[in-house]
Order: structure tokens, then sequence, then C-alpha cells
């Protein structure tokens, strides 16, 4: 069994700030610190780091890929499937404050520029049983995913950023939805505070599918079927949430994939994710498994 993550490769151009920019302020930031990052790169660490085979699918940049790259294959994931493309890569520009919380702007980049050529020649490398892990920072999503299901992999979906291409991605048709309370509030319409209304509306709406909720300090939440899980959130030192929501989705998965029960896997995620914020960075912050065993003592 393969994992493949296809998704976004991104420089995060991040900034130590007082507090977010506000419209028509100038401010100066405390710090600037250049980071890997992408929902995918930092999944496929994240899903690699967890002791998962893991294989990145995307597209970067011809000229300033190098570091991109360099990452995967340091963290030991297979690149040989990255297109590279003619102008920039995806990048984004990352407030972050005092207290860990974080704002993010996108921009696109190479990670729009996929072409259903591309995603043919991916997936002709895997077959049913491997495992395809999506976000929604790359285009062609519908088509993978529509080929991904034809071939009977294994599909786990992060919609996230929660835009307006959800609408038209076949939500229904992945294995796992794994997201947060906002993400969880735009595909359920529920409010955004009605935590419980948005997980009994996303098993009600997706039954097939198993849901993962995070809600941040307040932990986690798994159903499916007749099983639902809580998972409280490990205790951390909050620096930096950029990449919290990426490592817990790749040693939860990672987790299961070894064969750990639903509850191990959710307090593996919800400790690796402690780790992660506890450092500054995004694919820079994720930890190892063995940081993860030995984790508050494990």
């Amino acid at each position: 069994m393969k994992v493949l993550v296809f998704g976004s490769l991104n420089l995060d151009h991040v900034y130590q700030v007082d507090h977010f920019v506000q419209p028509g302020e100038t401010m100066t930031s405390l710090a600037l610190n250049l980071f890997c990052g992408g929902k995918g790169l930092n999944q496929s660490i994240a899903f690699a780091k967890s002791g998962m085979e893991t294989y990145h699918a995307g597209a970067v940049g011809r000229e300033d890929s190098d570091l991109l790259i360099e990452a995967l294959k340091e963290a030991g994931v297979h690149t040989e499937w990255i297109q590279k493309k003619a102008g920039p890569s995806g990048h984004a520009i990352i407030q972050t404050t005092p207290d860990g919380e974080n704002c993010i702007l996108l921009y696109g980049g190479a990670n729009q520029s996929l072409m259903e050529e591309d995603v043919d020649s991916v997936l002709s490398h895997f077959s049913e049983g491997d495992v395809l892990v999506l976000q929604n920072e790359i285009n062609q999503l519908p088509c993978i995913m529509e080929k991904a299901k034809a071939i009977g992999m294994t599909m786990v979906l992060n919609p996230s950023p929660a835009d307006e291409n959800l609408s038209r991605l076949p939500v229904s048709s992945a294995d796992y939805l794994i997201l947060n309370e906002v993400e969880g509030a735009v595909i359920s319409k529920a409010s955004v505070s009605d935590e419980d209304g948005i997980f009994r509306e996303l098993m009600k709406r997706f039954p097939d599918t198993r849901i993962v909720l995070t809600l941040g300090e307040k932990g986690s939440v798994y159903g499916y079927k007749d099983k639902i899980c809580r998972q409280p959130a490990c205790p951390a030192k909050v620096v930096d949430t950029t990449a919290a929501g990426d490592t817990f989705t790749g040693f939860f998965m990672g987790s299961l994939l070894r064969g750990s029960s639903v509850e191990e896997a959710l307090w593996t995620a919800s400790a690796a994710a402690s780790i992660a914020v506890s450092r500054h960075g995004a694919s820079s912050s994720i930890p190892t498994w063995d940081e993860v065993e030995n984790f508050a003592g494990k």
C-alpha cells in the first residue's frame, strides 16, 4: 500500500507581528522567516514522519522549486511525480501573533497549472487499495477524485481552504473527510459556533464517509455510522498553529494505516499537532513518530 498526497507546494513568507494588520494600516513586522509549506507538502511530510511510504504529486515553478523538493526528499517523500512548470511556485504570506494565531494569504502559482494529462500520468502508478490524500489548494480536483474513485483508491479529503471551489467537489466520494469547524460550517451550512450541529449535519449528509472534525483547543471528534469518538486536545504552549491541521491529518491517517484503533489514532494525531504548534514554521514544525510516541511519557 502506498500513500499519494496530490497537493500544493508553497514557499511560506512568515511575518511575526504584534497583531494582524488592519485595513489602511502600515506596520513593521518583528521578524521574517522563509519556510517550505503548502497543505500538500505539509501533509506529505506528516505522512512520511508517521512511517508511511509517501509519494507527492503536484506542480512547482522551474526556477524556484529546489527548496521545496529538497524538503520533501529530506523527510523521505518520493518526489518523482512533481511537475515543473513555467512561472513561479505557489507561495503564502503568513502573519503570526505572539499567542500563536495566524492569517494566511495564498498565491496559487504552479499549484493551479495542472492538466488532465498530468493527473493521468500520476495515477497510472497507483492501484486499488492505495491511499489518495487531497486538499483544496490545487486545480483539477474533480478530475482527480473521479479518476481515483474509478481505480478504487481510498480517498482522504481535507477541504481547505473553504472557498467557492468546494461546491464543485464530489465530497461524498471521499472515504475520510478531515476538516475544522470553519470548513465544516461551509459544507454543512450550520453556524460555525454550533459545533454539534456541524458534526450532526456532516454525519447526515455523508453517511458513507468517515468524518473527523477538529475543534482546536476543544479537541476533535470522529463519526462513522454508529461509532462516535471524542479526543480532548493535548496540552501545548502555542507559538504557531500554521501546520497543526496538516500534522493532525498525517498522523491520524498514518496511525490508522499502521493498524491503530480510531481512539489510538485520535490521540496520536492530537499529540502530534500539540508538538507542532509549540514550534515555529510549517513543515519544519512536524514531529517524528518517535517524538509523538514519547509525548507525555507514552
